[in-house]
């Protein structure tokens, strides 16, 4: 060490001496530490909590200010941001508390994000359709939809996606992980949003209201989708066949309709979905789960959405109105299929001979004229066919031949 830096450390030392406690021996590549939890604003390295790791060259000296947390990996440039994340993440303390739903958060700044629902604030917004968000991240996520830059690839399948998050998420269809478990039920879940959605089934919490008609909904997103029920708007168009979509998740649906992509596969019979929601009801069809209960009428559904439907029935809500001829339906899909009456629009096309139809589900049973799949079975005679509906009806053979034979 030259002189200089010899003079340095001596007159440093005492002010370090007074701030953190006596300076102890050192490990052979560190130039001390000392023996109270805390920060040194002389870069030596103080005893922190448990897991607190410096990264070291092959001299034995601190590589920088880089640190590394023993409990998941993660690296941080500073010893503060590494005992603050400990204290955070691994103790399990959540000091900052929302004023207005009492939810608990890690860190300030996810506090100051959550809140932001409730404020309506959206400081953050795109420089092309002008739309906003609430956190820079989702700005940054939505202006790719713009420039549609996907860097994130799965290495398994090869496809991209425009985060992290949903990389992840799409990974998940690849390992059958569902890391989300519900405490009340058992049920587990491949994402958060999803697991977070079926714990509101148990509470029926809905802190959401639509300015407009006083609906209530679970998620912020579908407040956001319901209320273009009333502007008519419809920001996401398929470039394909120029459908356009109330919602990014519709368009991407849809967009399936045309590629033929199914990446929901079922653990119970292998059959593959093109939606995870989907693939949830159809499961349900393996274990016989009904979890959707109608308080009116007792009658239990596969669904939520199936549940919210049935509610209409006795209600008499209609909320979906055709914008040419003003006729009310009790879906939007609904609406979406009567509208096509009016415009003799088929987007859905056989990619085997061509043929076009008004709806997907046209679609995927045409289909199954070239694949020759039956996948409805009558348990009497053991009879398949291609549809619901011709099984239903053939159901009705058997019932009429048990009242001939009564």
């Amino acid at each position: 060490m030259s002189d200089s830096k010899e003079e340095a450390t001596e007159t440093k030392t005492p002010d370090l001496m007074e701030a953190c406690g006596p300076l102890l021996e050192a490990p052979d590549g560190l130039s001390g530490f000392h023996d109270m939890e805390g920060i040194c604003e002389i870069s030596h390295l103080p005893e922190g909590p448990p897991g607190l790791l410096p990264v070291l060259d092959e001299g034995g000296s601190v590589e920088g200010t880089s640190y590394i947390c023993t409990e998941c990996g993660k690296s941080f440039c500073s010893i503060s941001s590494l005992i603050s994340h400990q204290k955070r993440n691994h103790s399990g303390e959540k000091p900052y508390k929302c004023s207005d739903c009492g939810r608990s958060f890690h860190q300030s700044s996810d506090l100051v994000k959550h809140e932001r629902i409730h404020t309506g604030e959206k400081p953050y917004q795109c420089s092309v359709c002008e739309k906003r968000f609430n956190q820079r991240s989702y700005l940054i996520v939505h202006e790719r939809f713009h420039t549609k830059e996907k860097p994130y690839k799965c290495f398994l399948c090869g496809k991209s996606f425009c985060s992290n998050a949903h990389l992840m998420t799409h990974q998940r269809t690849h390992t059958g992980e569902r890391p989300y478990q519900c405490p009340d039920c058992g049920k587990r879940f491949s994402t958060s949003s999803n697991f977070v959605n079926h714990k509101k089934t148990h509470t029926e919490e809905k802190p959401f209201s639509c300015s407009l008609c006083e609906k209530s909904f679970k998620r912020s997103s579908n407040l956001i989708q319901h209320e273009r029920t009333h502007t008519g708007e419809r920001p996401y168009t398929c470039l394909t066949c120029g459908e356009s979509f109330a919602s990014n998740s519709g368009l991407v649906k849809h967009q399936r309709s045309h590629t033929g992509e199914r990446p929901y596969k079922c653990s119970y019979c292998g059959k593959s979905f093109s939606q995870s929601m989907i693939l949830t009801q159809h499961e349900r069809t393996h274990t016989g789960e009904k979890p959707c209960k109608c308080l009116v009428c007792g009658k239990s559904f596969r669904s939520s959405s199936d549940l919210v439907k049935h509610k209409r029935t006795h209600t008499g809500e209609k909320p979906y109105k055709c914008s040419l001829c003003g006729k009310s339906f009790t879906t939007s899909s609904d609406v979406v299929k009567h509208e096509r009456t009016h415009t003799g629009e088929k987007p859905y096309k056989c990619g085997t001979c061509g043929k076009s139809f008004s709806q997907s589900a046209h679609l995927m049973q045409h289909q199954r004229i070239h694949t020759g799949e039956k996948p409805y079975m009558c348990l009497v005679c053991g009879r398949c066919f291609t549809c619901s509906a011709h099984l239903v009806v053939h159901k009705r053979t058997h019932k009429d031949r048990e009242a001939l034979q009564a």
